[in-house]
């Protein structure tokens, strides 16, 4: 595995956070690293994270957002953070390890292995696998990531599963420069921004430069801060996307946004 930074986005995750897991695991891959975002925690989660980062200096660190600003503004931040450091490979993953933490190797084969630019954690139900959703969410998920796949015209299966990686490229840097215009859905953001780099500047179709890869496990963690109406609002900024990547305007303001960062 090449040198690899994940970013932990935390929002008051202090009894959610397994971190014997996560030291585990720096334990055994000197080349995996942890950057931790506290997005204005007010639980405790803070001290937490001084603790594991003072245990693992080397592999384990945290930054401290003044406020809360939302998931979506936490991960970029830590994108924006680990573009200073040498890592071939950074990725994000949701601080519950609803996705174990097991996975990140084998998406990093993939990255190597399939010459891709990005895998996408998939949480599909199949003979085998151990995936465990509340059925609720699963079908309003479901119905969510059709019109997701509709809205930026990729056949993205789940676009919401919180175990992403990248390889470390310009075009990433890009993609995170600038604040995301929506909140919820910003992982669909990612996408259509990856979208709109390929038709300012050509290059492979984005399409072939993903993988979806289907998790060996993903498990349901009680605690989770999403409630049913935040459904409408993700389906709102989903129309937002879709429009705004069909917007004859969009890619020179993307283009201009970028070159002002």
């Amino acid at each position: 595995m090449r040198k690899t930074c994940i970013i932990i986005p935390c929002y008051n995750e202090a009894g959610r956070l397994n971190v014997d897991e996560f030291l585990d695991w720096a334990g055994r891959r000197p080349d995996l690293h942890f950057l931790f975002v506290d997005d204005g925690s007010t639980d405790g989660t803070g001290e937490i994270l001084d603790r594991l980062s003072r245990t693992c200096t080397e592999q384990i660190r945290h930054i401290t957002m003044e406020k809360n600003r939302g998931k979506a503004e936490a991960v970029r931040r830590g994108f924006l953070e680990s573009f200073e450091s040498c890592f071939d490979v950074i990725g994000y993953w949701d601080a519950d390890l609803a996705t174990p933490l097991e996975t990140i190797p084998r998406f990093c084969e993939l990255l190597e292995d399939g010459g891709v630019d990005g895998v996408l954690g998939s949480r599909v139900m199949l003979l085998g696998r151990h995936i465990r959703r509340n059925p609720f969410r699963h079908y309003l998920g479901r119905i969510y990531a059709t019109c997701a796949s509709l809205a930026i015209g990729l056949p993205v299966y789940d676009t919401q599963c919180g175990a992403k990686i990248f390889r470390n490229t310009e075009r990433l840097r890009q993609v995170f420069r600038t604040p995301f215009r929506v909140a919820w859905t910003f992982d669909v953001e990612i996408l259509a921004r990856f979208l709109l780099l390929e038709r300012i500047f050509g290059g492979s179709a984005t399409r072939d430069r993903f993988v979806e890869y289907p998790l060996e496990r993903w498990e349901d963690i009680p605690g989770s801060k999403l409630k049913g109406r935040d459904f409408f609002r993700s389906a709102w900024e989903i129309l937002k996307i879709g429009y705004w990547l069909r917007a004859p305007w969009a890619g020179r303001w993307f283009l201009e946004s970028i070159q002002e960062e």
